[in-house]
């Protein structure tokens, strides 16, 4: 796996392109002279976790064959005041529409969470508390 990184300005705007043609705007934050022109590093890293997760969280549900009619996830982390401020707590919430069948969804979301996705592997390896929840509206 590799992905390219190119700088756009003369500030900290950087432009990341991965496996595809889809392009990703990274910018730091205004301290170093970000100026909002893309998304923080370590916000790429929730943004990772929920994707990751919710990938194989819909994949496993559909297999059950449970009705998904919208889906979205809030990602929230707490960070550690000395530097480096690596997370040391995250929760995920998914936020489900649909039939969906609570235990189904529950084991699902197991699944999802704590045995394939590789994000929520790394995270908890190197000391990071992760959980999750659900809601089925």
């Amino acid at each position: 796996m590799k992905i390219e990184l190119n700088r756009l300005n003369d500030a900290v705007h950087f432009e990341a392109k991965g496996s595809g043609e889809v392009k990703v705007h990274i910018d730091g934050s205004e301290a170093i002279g970000g100026q909002g022109l893309g998304v923080r590093p370590m916000e790429l890293v929730l943004m990772a976790l929920g994707s990751c997760s919710s990938l194989d969280l819909i994949s496993i549900l559909k297999k059950q064959r449970q009705e998904i009619t919208d889906f979205s996830v809030d990602v929230t982390g707490d960070r550690r005041e000395e530097i480096p401020t690596i997370f040391t707590k995250i929760h995920i919430l998914f936020k489900l529409k649909g039939k969906l069948d609570q235990a189904k969804a529950e084991k699902a979301a197991e699944l999802a969470v704590k045995k394939y996705c590789s994000v929520h592997d790394m995270l908890v390896a190197g000391g990071v508390e992760v959980t999750y929840s659900f809601e089925i509206n």
